[in-house]
């Protein structure tokens, strides 16, 4: 597997955890306990922040290395 393969793999598995994390958004207001609610709403930001992260170094190594992969 070459670089630019890993990174587009990367990619689409970080997509799909976007998409994961998305979909339970609508599924969080159904809960019973407020407090909950919010602790799930503040691990959703944080994975969608660190998802972001991931994609910010991808894009950066992609830079880096000359890729054409983009």
């Amino acid at each position: 597997m070459t670089p630019s393969q890993a990174i587009q793999d990367i990619r689409g598995r970080a997509l799909a955890i976007s998409q994961q994390v998305t979909a339970i958004h609508p599924l969080v207001p159904h809960l019973a306990s407020e407090a909950t609610k919010a602790e799930i709403l503040r691990a959703l930001f944080e994975l969608t922040r660190q998802v972001e992260v991931l994609k910010k170094h991808l894009l950066k190594l992609e830079k880096e290395d000359g890729s054409s992969a983009v």
